[in-house]
């Protein structure tokens, strides 16, 4: 079995997986990260959305062996200890979570958004597409731009 090493949320990893074992899996059943969610498996939902090298990918999708020696993040390891991110900080004050089930996702789709544009469009934060099944999207708009002027 092949050794696939990188860094997690900041944390040196060695796993013994397939080459082509989805990312997701790796961190999710092998890791104990429970953040990034499973959803459809095929890059559309979005649910398990998180960072490689910083920009924003979906891990249901990412073999484990395009992270050797990269950087994963995920929702885990957005905050600086006790201090949330931006975007996180947004979230609760526009009240943005219902069931909260695609948060980790969305939450780390704005942040590679705000990476990628400090002013937004609509079109831009439309442009991120990952789904909410409470329907939310009025408040993850409005959460996004609250973190972007704070930013």
């Amino acid at each position: 079995m092949p050794s696939h090493t990188f860094t997690v949320n900041g944390r040196a990893v060695t796993v013994d997986a397939p080459d082509d074992l989805p990312l997701l899996w790796v961190l999710r059943d092998m890791l104990g990260v429970r953040g990034p969610k499973y959803g459809c498996g095929v890059d559309v939902c979005k649910a398990c959305t998180s960072h490689l090298d910083g920009a924003d990918i979906r891990p249901c999708v990412v073999p484990v062996s395009a992270c050797a020696g990269r950087t994963v993040t995920t929702i885990e390891g957005l905050a600086d200890g006790d201090d949330l991110h931006p975007v996180q900080e947004a979230w609760l004050e526009q009240d943005v979570a219902q069931c909260g089930f695609c948060q980790p996702g969305q939450i780390m789709a704005a942040v590679a958004l705000l990476k990628r544009t400090s002013e937004p469009t609509d079109e831009d934060i439309d442009a991120i597409a990952n789904i909410c099944r409470c329907g939310t999207y009025f408040r993850i708009r409005e959460a996004i731009r609250s973190a972007a002027r704070k930013m």
